[in-house]
This record gives C-alpha cells, sequence and structure tokens, in this order.
C-alpha cells in the first residue's frame, strides 16, 4: 500500500510541475478568462433574451450580456482546461512511455493526471466563477462553479485524449479550439438560430450550459442535467485512458504475442 502511495505521490508531484512550467497556460488563465468575460459583458447589449430553458422549463429573459458572459465563460473555460491537459500530455508521451517500459504502472500514472486535471479545473471554474459575480449576481454561484468545473473537466479529458492520439501539436490546438467554439455557439440562443435545436443535446457541454444558465437566472438547480455533463467527462476519460493505454504500449511485446 505504502508503494503504491509512493508511486502515485511521484507521479502526481512531477505531473503537477509539468503543468506549472506551461506559462502560456497560467497567462490564459491569469489574463484572458477576465479580459475575455468582461469584454463579453461589456459589448453585448443587455437587452433581455426570451427563452424557455429546458433543464427548468421556465420562460426566462435574462440580460443578453449576462447571458453571453456564461457562455463566453465556458469557452474560455473549456480552451483553458483542454490546452493545458493536451499539451502535457503531448509533450510527455515518450516520457510516460519509457516510464512504462520500465515498469512504471500505468494506473499511476492515470491518477496523477486526473488528479491534476481535478486540480486545475476546481482553480479555473472558481477563478471564473469569481470573475462573473464582480459583475453581476449569480442567483446560485455554487452551482454555476459546478457548471464550470463539469465542463472544464470534460474537455480537460478531451485534452489528454487529442495528445494521446494526435501526432502534431497543431493538430490538436485545432481539434480542441473547433470542438469548443462549435459546441458554444451553437447553443447561444443569442448568436445561434440553432439554439433550440434538439442536436445540441448532444454537444460536450450541454449539460454544463443548462446548469450554468440555471444557476445565474434561476432558484432551480437541475441536477439531472449536471449528471449529463459528468456522463459526458466519464465517457471523454474513458476514450483517453484507452488511448493513453494503446500510446503507451509495447510494440515489441505486441509483435510477439501468439496468433
Amino acid at each position: 500500500m505504502t508503494d503504491h502511495l509512493a508511486l502515485y505521490a511521484t507521479a502526481t508531484r512531477y505531473t503537477l510541475i509539468e503543468h506549472a512550467r506551461n506559462r502560456f497556460a497560467m497567462l490564459l488563465v491569469a489574463l484572458f478568462l477576465p479580459v475575455w468575460t468582461s469584454l463579453v459583458y461589456l459589448v453585448v447589449p443587455d437587452t433581455p433574451a426570451r427563452m424557455r430553458l429546458r433543464s427548468t422549463g421556465e420562460l426566462l429573459a435574462p440580460p443578453g450580456n449576462q447571458l453571453t458572459q456564461i457562455t463566453g465563460a465556458l469557452n474560455a473555460i473549456t480552451l483553458i482546461t483542454g490546452f493545458m491537459m493536451f499539451a502535457a500530455t503531448f509533450s510527455g508521451h515518450t516520457f510516460d512511455r519509457r516510464l512504462v517500459l520500465a515498469g512504471y504502472p500505468r494506473t499511476h500514472l492515470v491518477l496523477a493526471k486526473v488528479t491534476a486535471l481535478i486540480l486545475a479545473s476546481l482553480t479555473v471554474a472558481a477563478y471564473a466563477t469569481a470573475v462573473t459575480r464582480w459583475t453581476w449576481a449569480p442567483r446560485q454561484p455554487l452551482l454555476l462553479m459546478a457548471a464550470y468545473f463539469t465542463a472544464a473537466m470534460t474537455y480537460g479529458a478531451l485534452g489528454v485524449g487529442f495528445g494521446a492520439v494526435l501526432r502534431r501539436e497543431v493538430e490538436g490546438m485545432f481539434a480542441l479550439t473547433m470542438t469548443s467554439v462549435l459546441d458554444i455557439a451553437l447553443q447561444n440562443p443569442i448568436i445561434s438560430s440553432g439554439a433550440n435545436s434538439a442536436i445540441i443535446r448532444f454537444l460536450p457541454s450541454y449539460g454544463a450550459i443548462q446548469t450554468g444558465t440555471a444557476a445565474g437566472f434561476s432558484t432551480t438547480a437541475p441536477s439531472r442535467y449536471l449528471a449529463v455533463q459528468l456522463a459526458w467527462f466519464t465517457a471523454a476519460a474513458l476514450a483517453s485512458m484507452l488511448a493513453f493505454h494503446l500510446r503507451t504500449r509495447d510494440p515489441l511485446h505486441t509483435r510477439l504475442q501468439p496468433l
């Protein structure tokens, strides 16, 4: 038991060090997130956006700038956490593979990545919630933070998967950017005429946007939609773990397996 804890602690420590060295990601968290969300709040008109929120069934008319600030924050959060986990996985895959070939358990490496993802997501979600509350008062700030957190976890898991599967850095950056932009934009009723389409139910951040919108403008907590977002995270995490396993396997051992 002690050996397992030591292996996990060592892997976690080096994973966190790798994230701390990503100064560009730290800059995105510190500056891009508040600047982007504040600009959205200031630039978008505060004209009421009439909509029916699926997660609660309520007819709402939130100010357009406040509604768009939530989706803007989710866009920034998903990009930042996705980039962080992609960069760490992409740059460290050779080292991870050598560790596995040397006998280091994959389980401990995966748990270290999950721990780093949880800590990063909590930090970014808390910071984004504080920035949102600086401009206006959401009705359920803790629920809003939960929506931000689960969206960050989902895209962080996607970042790990992209980092394990894609062979070039630019491919991962483009994949994450386009996934987040299309995902968030199609669900914003102010900029997308398809925001009420049934298709949006299958988008990665659907649960987070429904939960975040309810947190901002309703007193109802749609726990079912938060569970939907957690299901997306679970699916993305399982796919990423499979990709990580395949990327770190021993090709010689695979070739020598009997037919």
